[in-house]
């Protein structure tokens, strides 16, 4: 599990009232946009996914000037981000690999919408379950993934747009 120390958790306060977090908000918000309207003069730094089920992004923390502590603390930020639109974790964990060229480590949440239904006895999905990774490769920030996955399935509710978590994630 992802535990924070004390010194840690006073530390990401401190930092989300930083301007390097709201450049890094500001940055990927522009990106957003131009992915949204001109995708090929997109930054080599991010990408988005757009898929049918699947929705969200990846930041390449390895072309970017960003350290470990501000990755580690975006990290944190989305996930507090996401849960302030009524999810829960379900799953918040470590994981190191040893891998030929370097050791890897990956930071995972996975949330999920609190479970409600409507008249109809359809489930609500908001914006499906989400999954943040944060991969570090010898303790160096690598790449951040924020990938939110939606059911089609007569059980649930349509999902609602990812413009609005994204929306929601940047504020």
């Amino acid at each position: 599990m992802i535990n924070r120390s004390e010194a840690e958790q006073q530390d990401y306060i401190q930092w989300k009232d930083t301007l390097v977090a709201r450049r890094l908000r500001d940055w990927l918000a522009e990106q957003y946009v131009i992915f949204l309207h001109q995708p090929g003069e997109l930054s080599e730094a991010v990408d988005f996914l757009d898929t049918p089920s699947s929705k969200g992004f990846v930041i390449y923390f390895h072309h970017t000037g960003y350290t470990l502590r501000e990755a580690v603390h975006f990290f944190d930020f989305l996930k507090e981000r996401v849960l302030l639109q009524d999810y829960r974790t379900q799953i918040s964990d470590l994981r190191t690999y040893e891998r030929p060229n370097w050791v890897e480590t990956v930071q995972r949440h996975y949330l999920k919408p609190r479970p409600l239904t409507d008249e109809a006895g359809k489930l609500r999905q908001r914006f499906g379950n989400i999954t943040i990774e944060l991969i570090l490769r010898n303790d160096r920030p690598h790449q951040m993934r924020l990938r939110a996955t939606a059911y089609k399935d007569h059980l649930f509710q349509e999902p609602e747009e990812f413009k609005q978590l994204f929306a929601a994630l940047m504020t």
